[in-house]
Parts: structure tokens; sequence; C-alpha cells
């Protein structure tokens, strides 16, 4: 997605060889017209997945998450890294472990709104070691229900998370593939291949 891929270029920035900071447009601030884009790129993508439900984390999967959701007509549900005072413990549970953040959360969803019927398509933001894809995948199994794929805005390719998903059979689409951070600059994965 090259509407993406210069927005990275233009306002990511490169804090290490392992960390691309994009707040401007997708973490903290969000850009809602490259939002709008994102959401109708998974749409296409899914299109046949027959998705009942998109599952995400909070906070900065919520953006992309919604504007698919919007695209397919269906619900989002966000898991949850706090426990609120209103989430019972009729609950799914999974641990996630944030490579950016170096904290593991237990997230939550509610068993209200996710059943053996529903098709699940996850939305995230970022993929690296697939810890976040991981824990949703298990919410949707403990919900028996079918994951459709999963659906990253930014993919570091570097990092095993993307292989591990792809070997184990499950369809990964990503809309920007990072090959590497470098000397301050973004690699894209095809990129690295035309060189």
């Amino acid at each position: 997605m090259e509407l993406l891929k210069n927005k990275i270029r233009e306002e990511g920035l490169v804090l290490s060889d392992a960390v691309l900071k994009v707040d401007s447009f997708l973490n903290h601030q969000v850009d809602p017209d490259l939002m709008k884009e994102i959401g109708k790129e998974f749409a296409e993508k899914f299109a046949a997945e027959k998705v009942t439900k998109i599952l995400t984390l909070e906070s900065s999967g919520i953006s992309p998450a919604l504007m698919t959701a919007l695209e397919l007509h269906v619900s989002v549900i966000f898991a949850r890294k706090r426990k609120s005072l209103t989430l019972n413990d009729n609950v799914y549970v999974a641990n996630v472990r944030s490579f950016t953040k170096g904290e593991t959360n237990e997230v939550t969803v509610s068993k209200s709104f996710i059943n053996k019927e529903d098709r699940v398509l996850i939305i995230d933001d970022f993929l690296a070691n697939g810890q976040a894809a991981e824990g949703l995948i298990h919410i949707i199994e403990q919900a028996g229900a079918a994951l459709a794929g999963v659906g990253i805005v930014i993919e570091k390719s570097f990092q095993p998370g993307g292989k591990e998903l792809r070997d184990r059979g499950i369809r990964v689409e990503s809309l920007a593939r990072i090959q590497a951070l470098e000397n301050g600059k973004v690699q894209f994965l095809e990129e690295a291949f035309q060189a």
C-alpha cells in the first residue's frame, strides 16, 4: 500500500534497529483519511472470508479495525488490557507481551461478543514477535470461533512473528512489510528484493 509506505517514509521515526515510531498518524495521533484507506484495503483483501467480527487490542489497533469493520459492515471487539468494573468473570483471557513496551498484559474479551458461529478477523497496528496476534488467536480458540485471518498495518519482517504465523497456515496480510530499520531509514521488504 503505497500511501501507507509514503506516510512511514515521511513521518515515521526510526528510533533503533528494532523500533519505528509512527505516533503522528497511527499510535497517538490518527490520520483519518489514511485509516479510511487502510480499512478499504483490508476489506478488499478479506472480502471472501465471510467475516462476522473484527478483533483487535486496545488502543492502537482500534482505528484500523474500526475502519475495516465499517467497510465490512461488522462489529469491532477490542481486547481490554485493564479489567473494567463492568466486566465480570464471564470473559476470555490471554496474556500478551508487548515488544515495544516490554510488558505483559492480561487481556480480556467478554464471552458475550464472540461465539462458535463467528468468523473473526484480527486487525492490529504492528506485527513484530507475534505475541499480540497469538493472544488474540487464543481468545478466538477459547470461543470456539473460526479465525478468518490476520490483518496488520505494519509488519517488521525481520522479527519472527509473521513467519511463525504463516508457517502455521494462518493467513497474514500486512499492508507495509519492513525488511530493516538501519541508519535511521526504513527499508521495505519489496525494496530489498529490487536492490
